[in-house]
């Protein structure tokens, strides 16, 4: 993340290197115009000297022009020096987690992404927008300052040896305090809006169960424990600046009843008083100016630590040499599957998901995968579909091992229907053209007669432009899944994965898809996962899954007479199904 930071810094070299020559220019303004002050009084006004008083004073004028004038130009240079710096650090984020397996979504978890990839750059932009603003000022400022002071008078110069170290000492019991509640603020954060998000998404069964003061109660819980936090840290941060007036102030008047002393004893001048207050005001404030950076700093250090764990986590399946890029582009393919004893374990999981599987798929050969749940059936097709790289064995496409391809050129051959159908907010032709955006309207119309979904599309008000919600809320359970099985045969592919994808229709919609479907996938290479028997009736071979190993292969006649847990998931359903 350092090296990503650096180098959106350094492609804007021009505006960070603009903003510390306004700067430097500001911190010399405010290091001379206390002398200048001390000159017109002692010079000036003590005696009498009505045109140096008038010189002084415009030089004090326009020096105070020129901080203005380069306070507000460093403010708008930072600030979007610091928004471009978010942006690409956004990017990033976004990038890497599109690459991540459901392996990594599942370890991180889709609230915490979200949080990292949103909230905890906002963070890290606020510190960025904070540095930048005080990158060249408040140190020169700060060290200017006390060799200024030192100049003026080092007698009252040691009244600094008590202020600076006590300033000091508060700051670092407050950072000391304040990293552990930054982090388990952050935490709270994510826990919040993994309650929310699960609380809407689950609205319909909160409701249905009455359970809305329980999970109102567990929502005040995690809000409760977040609050705690959160004013536990700002407390803590809200004592640095009373903190600070309080040592300055102390600090200011030991400083004028002292010098008023070496005043009247004649030893230092009311100009050289004065200038030394004004250097202290200078000190003090450059440090409380960096304070506030400081605290920043806290939390925006941890929410970078979370950003980089995101940015530097190994992605699951990795991507191959850029020579094997260039060696499969432009390659036709024919659409073989061969998964040869393919192991897979979760991480942290005491048993692997599939042990020692075995299948061959050919073009124009549909196989139907079967097994009682958690079996490994989905796991399986995640595997065919470069989701997920097998701990153990090989998954070749057309005699190829798939971890030796660009994670791009499997999807663009295997077509995969998921389990939970999903569509995004936007048209339905949008949706339908997602894995190929050059799709004419008539090869929508007829990936969508195929998936029986014409009628329903026909009949609302805009057709192929009508919008849909995120995840398609406006639709059915049926209407989604057809949809998604048109986006995926609008696609071409050449391996058609298909996850349960009648689960949500009546027996008449799902006997005509899929007939259709058999009539359109002739020539490709179908792997059907299905929970009911009659689901599988087109298929040229079934599949039995049993505990992650395969229990048997073979027709529906072959099974019911080799394969035990076959005939029990058959008898397990009605006679009407088996019949089917």
């Amino acid at each position: 993340m350092g090296s990503l930071l650096r180098s959106s810094l350094r492609s804007r070299r021009g505006a960070v290197s603009l903003i510390a020559v306004l700067q430097i220019a500001q911190a010399l303004a405010a290091l001379l115009l206390p002398t200048v002050n001390a000159a017109l009084i002692d010079d000036g006004v003590l005696r009498g000297d009505t045109g140096l008083i008038l010189r002084l004073g415009g030089v004090m004028v326009a020096g105070t022009l020129a901080q203005v004038l380069c306070s507000a130009v460093v403010g708008v240079l930072a600030a979007r020096t610091a928004a471009a710096v978010a942006h690409d650090l956004r990017a990033a984020v976004y990038a890497k987690v599109q690459s991540f397996s459901s392996r990594e979504v599942g370890r991180f978890g889709v609230p915490s992404l979200i949080t990292r990839t949103v909230g905890d750059v906002q963070q890290v932009q606020t510190l960025v927008f904070m540095g930048l603003t005080g990158l060249a000022a408040t140190p020169m400022i700060f060290l200017g300052g006390v060799v200024m002071a030192l100049r003026q008078d080092l007698r009252l110069s040691t009244l600094l040896l008590v202020a600076l170290p006590a300033l000091s000492a508060v700051l670092w019991v407050i950072l000391h305090r304040l990293t552990p509640l930054s982090q388990a603020t952050q935490r709270g954060v994510d826990q919040v809006n993994r309650l929310v998000r699960e609380q809407i998404a689950g609205v319909r069964v909160v409701r249905a169960f009455a359970a809305e003061d329980r999970e109102r109660a567990r929502f005040a819980e995690v809000n409760g424990a977040l609050l705690g936090f959160a004013v536990r840290a700002a407390r803590l941060a809200a004592v640095m600046y009373p903190a600070g007036m309080l040592i300055g102030n102390l600090c200011g008047v030991a400083v004028v009843w002292y010098g008023g002393r070496l005043v009247d004893d004649g030893v230092t001048q009311v100009g050289s008083l004065v200038a030394f207050l004004n250097y202290l005001a200078v000190i003090l404030g450059s440090a409380l100016l960096a304070t506030f950076t400081v605290l920043a700093a806290p939390r925006a250090r941890v929410c970078a630590l979370r950003v980089r764990e995101v940015l530097e986590t190994g992605t699951e399946p990795d991507a191959p040499p850029t020579g094997a890029d260039r060696m499969w582009q432009g390659r036709t393919w024919k659409g073989e599957v061969e998964v040869r004893d393919a192991h897979l374990r979760y991480p942290g999981a005491e048993e692997p998901v599939l042990r020692g599987v075995n299948l061959l798929v050919r073009p124009g050969e549909t196989v139907a995968v079967v097994g009682s749940t958690a079996s490994g059936k989905t796991t399986l097709l995640n595997l065919v579909a470069r989701l997920l790289d097998p701990t153990g064995g090989r998954v070749l496409l057309d005699g190829t091992d798939l971890a030796s391809l660009p994670p791009e050129e499997p999807a663009g051959v295997v077509g995969l229907v998921p389990q939970r159908p999903y569509l995004f907010s936007g048209t339905i032709g949008g949706n339908l053209r997602y894995g190929r955006p050059e799709a004419t309207d008539a090869e929508l119309w007829h990936a969508l007669d195929v998936a029986q979904a014409r009628d329903f599309v026909e009949a609302l008000p805009e057709g192929l432009d009508t919008a849909l919600g995120q995840g398609g809320a406006s639709l059915s359970g049926g209407q989604r899944q057809r949809l998604t099985v048109a986006r995926a045969l609008v696609a071409r592919p050449r391996v058609l994965l298909l996850d349960d994808p009648f689960s949500a229709l009546d027996p008449v919609t799902e006997r005509a898809l899929a007939d259709a479907l058999a009539r359109e996938t002739r020539d490709v290479a179908v792997v059907l996962v299905a929970q009911r028997i009659s689901s599988t009736r087109h298929a040229d071979r079934l599949v039995v899954l049993d505990e992650g190993r395969v229990a048997g292969s073979g027709t529906h006649e072959e099974l019911m007479a080799s394969c035990p847990a076959y005939r029990e998931i058959v008898f397990s359903q009605t006679g009407q199904e088996v019949a089917a």
